[in-house]
C-alpha cells in the first residue's frame, strides 16, 4: 500500500522516455552544466559499472580513465540535468556491478563487445499463414 502511494507521488518527476542502457555499456552522458548565468552541455564518456535504486532514486555510475587515473561519476537517472545517454558500445558482462574494473590496467580493462545477432541464410523466414 505504502509503495503505491510513493510511486504516485514520484511519477511526475520521472522521465517520459528514459534511456535504454545496461551494465557494461560504453556510454556518452550529456549533462547540463551551469556556470554563473550561462548554461552548457558537457559530455562524460565511459563504461557503466553500476546501477542502483528505483524510481526517482535510481542512479548509475560511469567510469573512465583520464591521464592514467580512473574517474567515476554517479548520475541520477531521472535528473533534468542529464540531457541524454548515448550508447556507443554494448558490453558483454555477467555481473550486476563491475567494481572489479577498478583494479584492472591496460587491455584487461576492456570488456568483450556484445554484438547483435544477424540472421543467417540457413534459417528459413517464417511463412505467414494464408487465409
Amino acid at each position: 500500500m505504502g509503495q503505491r502511494i510513493i510511486d504516485k507521488v514520484e511519477k511526475p518527476y520521472l522521465k517520459a522516455k528514459p534511456a535504454e542502457f545496461h551494465i557494461g555499456d560504453t556510454v556518452d552522458v550529456k549533462c547540463r552544466i551551469r556556470e554563473g548565468d550561462k548554461e552548457r552541455i558537457q559530455t562524460f564518456g565511459g563504461v557503466v559499472i553500476a546501477r542502483r535504486g528505483r524510481g526517482v532514486n535510481e542512479m548509475f555510475t560511469v567510469r573512465r580513465i583520464v591521464a592514467n587515473q580512473g574517474v567515476e561519476r554517479t548520475f541520477p537517472f531521472h535528473s533534468p540535468n542529464v540531457v541524454d545517454v548515448i550508447v556507443r558500445r554494448r558490453g558483454k558482462v555477467r555481473r550486476a556491478k563491475l567494481f572489479y574494473l577498478r583494479k584492472r590496467v591496460g587491455k584487461a580493462r576492456k570488456l568483450p563487445e556484445l554484438r547483435a545477432q544477424k540472421k543467417t541464410a540457413d534459417e528459413p523466414e517464417p511463412i505467414a499463414a494464408e487465409v
